[in-house]
């Protein structure tokens, strides 16, 4: 029966990518979940080309929902084979109902492009505990998946195939306290929620509290590597959209010299390497991004 189970979860893992090219769009290419709250994943673009991040998003279905996820709106761009890595940037301990959730290791967290602010409330997409499926959507549709939406697998999802994956059975924990890095030979993601999920099929484990692959990824998409190095850069834009009196942050590679905001007036503001949006109005901004390397970017910025 096993033997079948197994036949069956490698005849659906491929029939869920068959449809979609190989190195066309981004995927998860590391999934953290550590101690306290050091969650995080890392996305992986490994196309020959810039990708605009505008239109994708990172989303949480806890605990064996299958609509309604926790939403985190990616903004910037990743260069051709480089990665982002979005996060929980939780600094400060926080009293929540009846217990006090712990901030996360400065170390994980300086190795964060993005990041919520810690508020559960606000926003809690990285508040994933390793039974929670995680997805990467464009537009609301799935880009690639992480665990399987509407199931809970118990405290995780394991290695035991006798329990389709589930802690049914016990089996050893593979998404809760671990560290996973997708396979090199894993070039697409998954598009259709999964009947089994092994996280065994495509990812590698690494002990708790492993960071160290953070911010880059080895993927048999060889076209990708540093092909584009010279014209292209990786960057996020947070919060975007951004409230009133908001500190707007560009985090990049490489190093961001100058920032100019112009409105739907045509009207230019200078600013260095962050955007205090307190004199702005509310309305869309166009962003132009000056880096030291002598590259330009540019995107849109939405103030509420």
């Amino acid at each position: 029966m096993k033997k079948n189970l197994l036949i069956l979860a490698v005849i659906l893992t491929a029939n869920l990518n068959a449809q979609v090219t190989p190195c066309s769009d981004l995927f998860i290419s590391e999934y953290v979940e550590g101690p306290a709250n050091n969650n995080a994943i890392e996305i992986y673009n490994p196309t020959l080309n810039s990708i605009d991040l505008s239109g994708y998003t990172v989303n949480r279905y806890s605990n064996g929902a299958s609509s309604g996820p926790e939403v985190w709106q990616l903004s910037g761009a990743i260069a051709a084979g480089e990665v982002v890595v979005v996060g929980n940037g939780q600094v400060d301990s926080v009293w929540v109902s009846t217990y006090w959730s712990l901030p996360v290791d400065p170390v994980f967290y300086n190795l964060l492009d993005d990041h919520c602010n810690g508020d559960y409330d606000a926003n809690s997409t990285f508040y994933f505990n390793g039974d929670d499926a995680m997805t990467l959507e464009y537009n609301g549709n799935s880009v690639d998946i992480f665990g399987k939406v509407g199931e809970d697998p118990g405290y995780a999802w394991t290695d035991d195939i006798s329990a389709g994956y589930t802690d049914a059975n016990g089996g050893t924990w593979w998404t809760k306290r671990q560290t996973l890095i997708r396979k090199p030979a894993v070039q697409i993601g998954v598009t259709q929620n999964p009947i089994l999920f092994d996280p065994t099929l495509e990812y590698d484990s690494l002990p708790d509290a492993t960071y160290s692959n953070l911010g880059s990824h080895n993927c048999d998409c060889s076209g990708a590597s540093n092909i584009n190095e010279n014209k292209d850069v990786s960057y996020v834009i947070y919060p975007n959209p951004a409230n009133r009196g908001a500190e707007v942050s560009i985090n990049a590679t490489p190093r961001v010299k100058n920032v100019f905001l112009t409105n739907i007036l045509g009207e230019q503001v200078r600013f260095g390497q962050s955007i205090n949006t307190s004199g702005l109005a509310k309305g869309t901004y166009i962003i132009d991004i000056e880096f030291y390397s002598g590259n330009f970017a540019q995107n849109k910025l939405i103030i509420e």
